[in-house]
């Protein structure tokens, strides 16, 4: 029986990279969004520039669920490499649609799928007589005719295309014939699909918009002035965005000077020193980088942690380790920065779940950095980074005032107050600190090395290094309070079952955990916002007999951290891993986390 649905299905297209499919299936995507339906978006693509396989998911979600659902209702299977893959891929009662100019035996299809074929390569030919022009709009073309089947309404996509194409309107008369020949193939030779696209309001003010640039624009808003980077999959666009906003809002009025600088350094080693020179200096600097640039940036981050300077990482994860899959995503990259450096070093992590909170975090990390004067982290992934997803608008408070946090001024220094670089004087492990040319004989140092006294004075005395020691982690337990806390979801009813998640797999556990609800499994939720972990998460893991802990890495990283932070009972957390690169699904979720549950007789019954 073919699938019937409205609003709710799942498209993959399947093509070749460097086709010119990119442009065509985001428009897709596009024109549904407009059509006031949610859609969730990612792009499935490989490391090369051209040739191999690549994958765009489109879920149409009138209920609003932004996480992979797992499955494919309908199969647009543009390349012959992955076809057997692809096919095998729909689901039962499903659709595959295809390019019928070559005849294809019948082994090749399924029995349980409807088959829906359109000549796209004979159309091309007969149309159009460059060979690029002919790859290029056949992707139009299927767009048309996908068009007429799920009844996406044409003009809505002539729209877009007219914006896409502004000023060029040759290209737009050439893509809106394309496409009316794709609409007209199918309207003369097939019927319209049981899946439907239906006009909604659902989208509300919502905004459309990739992690990294959301990242990008909240560094802006947290005072950002220094970029110093060095090109990475998938951090690269961060950096990029960040200079088209910086030429826009930071030149100064009617000077048209830069009040910003950024840095392509020759590499990430270089890149991380310079940002750590730049926040010495009092500026607020960062990095975009991805795992290998961490593992590089490694001694310089040991140096911002010893010598206590500001400094902001965005890492952008991705598939490992070494090179791994640099376009594939993975949380992979938590214990690498969260002990980055070597001998004894923590440093905070941010954990955001959407783009919106890329912005949040992203201006809330330079306020961080500058108050506990060391390195934070913004752990965004590929998914968050370079996929484009529904998010609710920015908000920007124009009167919003930086936290600087504790730094000694020519008055300070002037009324003769005591100055020592690592002095304690709060009981928050927080020493104060001088902008370089602040006075003229007061509140400057010289040290050699790292190793020295409340006073910045060289000293290999063991006493004065456990000191100072003990007082950074006092700071990093003062980090606990300034993180954004976990946000907590409680079952419909009482559970001594709860989940752990963070980050990019948020919307895929939230409709996991409504899944496994209807099925009468109940448990409370825990999402993690950051590290070092607040007393919440562990009070929530006290609270319940087992917990799952849900993360996109082989080990376990995030279970790691909460074991090794708060002395629990490894017994009590449960691994839920998904490592293979493509974003968690929520079908995965549940029925792994229900497997588990069905498998493993509860805690407090065994001991009963």
């Amino acid at each position: 029986m073919p699938l019937e649905a409205v609003n709710d299905f799942v498209v993959k297209f399947a093509n070749v990279n460097g086709s010119g499919s990119a442009s065509a299936n985001g428009m897709f995507a596009k024109a549904i969004l407009r059509m006031g339906v949610p859609v969730a978006a990612r792009n499935i693509f490989p490391s090369n520039i051209q040739g191999l396989p690549t994958w765009f998911e489109v879920r149409i979600t009138e209920a609003g669920h932004l996480g992979r659902r797992g499955g494919v209702d309908l199969m647009v299977a543009m390349n012959p490499q992955t076809w057997d893959r692809d096919v095998a891929e729909i689901e039962p009662g499903g659709y595959l649609f295809y390019d019928s100019t070559k005849p294809l035996p019948a082994a090749k299809f399924r029995d349980d799928i409807t088959v829906v074929g359109v000549p796209l390569t004979a159309m091309c030919n007969a149309a159009y007589q460059l060979p690029r022009e002919r790859q290029l709009f056949k992707n139009i073309i299927y767009v048309g005719a996908l068009a007429a089947l799920l009844d996406i309404e044409l003009a809505v996509i002539e729209t877009l295309l007219a914006e896409q194409f502004a000023g060029k309107d040759r290209l737009i008369a050439a893509n809106v014939a394309a496409l009316h020949m794709g609409r007209d193939y199918v309207a003369e030779n097939l019927t319209p699909l049981r899946l439907r696209v239906r006009r909604a309001d659902k989208v509300g003010d919502r905004i459309y918009v990739e992690g990294n640039a959301a990242a990008a624009l909240g560094a802006v808003y947290g005072g950002a002035t220094v970029c110093a980077w060095y090109p990475i999959t998938p951090s690269t666009s961060l950096a990029e965005a960040f200079t088209g906003y910086c030429e826009d809002l930071r030149i100064e009025p009617g000077t048209d000077k830069a009040r910003y600088a950024i840095v392509q350094a020759e590499d990430e080693i270089a890149s991380i020193g310079i940002v750590i020179g730049a926040g010495w200096n009092g500026a607020r600097a960062f990095t975009a980088t991805s795992g290998p640039g961490i593992s590089l940036m490694t001694e310089f981050i040991g140096l911002s942690y010893f010598a206590e300077i500001p400094a902001v990482i965005f890492d952008v994860q991705r598939g490992g380790p070494s090179t791994g899959m640099p376009t594939r995503t993975q949380q992979a990259d938590l214990l690498a920065a969260a002990y980055a450096g070597h001998g004894d070093s923590k440093h905070p992590l941010l954990l955001p779940a959407d783009p919106g909170e890329c912005f949040e975090m992203g201006g809330l990390a330079f306020d961080l950095a500058d108050r506990l004067q060391t390195t934070i982290f913004v752990m965004l992934d590929l998914d968050i980074g370079m996929n484009e997803w529904l998010t609710k608008p920015f908000e920007w408070d124009d009167a919003r005032k930086l936290d600087r946090g504790k730094v000694m001024t020519y008055d300070d220094l002037e009324s003769g107050r005591d100055f020592g670089r690592y002095l304690e004087v709060d009981g928050d492990g927080i020493p104060y600190r001088t902008y370089p040319g602040t006075h003229p004989t007061k509140g400057g140092y010289f040290t050699r090395g790292t190793s020295r006294n409340p006073y910045a004075r060289y000293s290999e005395e063991g006493s004065v290094y456990v000191g100072n020691m003990e007082r950074l982690l006092r700071k990093f337990d003062t980090a606990r309070s300034l993180v954004p806390a976990p946000i907590r979801r409680d079952a419909k009813r009482a559970t001594r079952d709860g989940v752990i998640f963070f980050g990019s797999s948020t919307p895929a556990v939230h409709e996991a955990l409504d899944d496994l609800e209807h099925r009468g499994l109940h448990l409370d939720a825990l999402r993690v916002r950051a590290f070092p972990f607040p007393d919440e998460v562990f009070a929530f893991i006290a609270a319940h007999d087992r917990v799952f802990v849900i993360e996109q890495n082989r080990d376990g990283q995030l279970r790691s951290l909460l074991i090794n932070e708060g002395d629990v009972d490894p017994s009590r957390l449960t691994a839920v891993l998904h490592y293979d690169g493509t974003p968690i699904t929520a079908r995965f979720i549940a029925s792994t986390v229900q497997g588990l549950m069905a498998d493993r007789t509860p805690i407090h019954e065994a001991a009963e």
